[in-house]
C-alpha cells in the first residue's frame, strides 16, 4: 500500500503537545489502531500521527477511501469539520478552523475568471455552500460572536510570536485581541516580558482607549494618549534593544 503524506495537509491543523502525543502512543501501543486512515486516493487526509506512531512501532493499520472529494478544498472542508467537533481542539483553534471554512465558501462564490476553461467555469458555477455568517461561524465554533471577532482581529493583526503565545495559553483571547492593536514591535516585546507584561500591555490599551473615548479633547484623554505613545515606544526601545544584543553576541 502506498501512502502519500502531503507536507501542505499536515501542516493544515495544529500539530499535537508533547503530552498528547504521548497519550496517543500509549494508547495505540495498549489498544493498537481501532479507527481507520483516511485517504484521498494515495494521499493521507487524515490520521496523521497514528500514522506516524503505527509506522514507528510496527503497528498494523487500516485504511478508508473518501469517494466524496473532488478538489483539495473538499479536502480541507471535510478536516475542518472533523476537529471542529474534537473536545480536544481549544476555542482558539476552532475559531481559527471556522474561519478558514469561512474563506475557502467565500472563494467558491466568487465568479469564474473570464479565462477559464469550460471545466472550471461548471465548477464555480454550480450551486457552492451559502457564505456562512460571523454568528453562524461562532456558532460552529462553539465560541461566542465576540470571541470569534477577536479571533479575526488576532489573524489580521497579531505578531506571530503573539499568536503562538495565545495558543500556548500564555495570554487568553481577548487580552491578546487587545494587545494586537499594538504595533509588530511593541507586541513582540510585550511576549519577551512573559505573561504579566503581556497582562500589563492589555490592560494599559484598555485603559487608554476608554478614556480617549470618554474625553477626547480633555486634559485626562491626551495624557492617556501620551501614555499609549510611551507604551509602544518603550516595547519598541526593548526589542530594538534585544535585537542589537543578538548581532553584537
Amino acid at each position: 500500500m502506498n501512502i502519500t503524506v502531503n507536507e501542505e495537509l499536515l501542516a493544515y491543523i495544529d500539530p499535537l503537545t508533547p503530552e498528547e502525543n504521548e497519550a496517543l502512543e500509549r494508547s495505540l501501543l495498549a489498544e493498537g489502531c481501532r479507527d481507520a486512515l483516511v485517504l484521498w486516493g494515495e494521499v493521507l487526509v487524515d490520521g496523521h500521527n497514528r500514522y506516524r506512531i503505527c509506522t514507528l512501532h510496527g503497528i498494523p493499520f487500516n485504511t478508508v477511501q473518501n469517494t466524496r472529494f473532488t478538489s483539495i478544498d473538499d479536502v480541507h472542508l471535510w478536516m475542518i469539520e472533523q476537529h471542529l467537533g474534537r473536545r480536544s481542539v481549544s476555542d482558539f483553534q476552532r475559531g481559527v478552523l471556522a474561519l478558514r471554512r469561512k474563506d475557502i465558501l467565500t472563494a467558491r462564490v466568487q465568479p469564474a475568471p473570464a479565462d477559464a476553461s469550460g471545466l472550471e467555469a461548471a465548477a464555480v458555477s454550480g450551486k457552492p455552500e451559502p457564505v456562512p455568517t460571523m454568528g453562524a461561524i461562532a456558532k460552529s465554533a462553539r465560541i461566542s460572536n465576540a470571541t470569534i471577532n477577536q479571533i479575526e482581529k488576532i489573524q489580521k493583526s497579531a505578531a506571530p510570536e503573539l499568536v503562538a503565545a495565545v495558543k500556548s495559553g500564555t495570554i487568553s483571547i481577548n487580552a491578546a485581541a487587545t494587545v494586537a492593536s499594538l504595533p509588530v514591535e511593541a507586541q513582540v516585546a510585550a511576549v519577551a516580558g512573559g505573561k504579566k507584561e503581556l497582562q500589563q500591555a492589555a490592560r494599559q490599551v484598555r485603559e487608554s482607549k476608554a478614556v480617549a473615548r470618554t474625553e477626547p479633547e480633555t486634559p485626562e484623554g491626551v495624557i492617556a494618549r501620551l501614555r499609549q505613545t510611551i507604551t509602544e515606544l518603550s516595547a519598541e526601545n526593548a526589542a530594538l534593544k534585544a535585537r542589537l544584543a543578538e548581532l553584537t553576541a
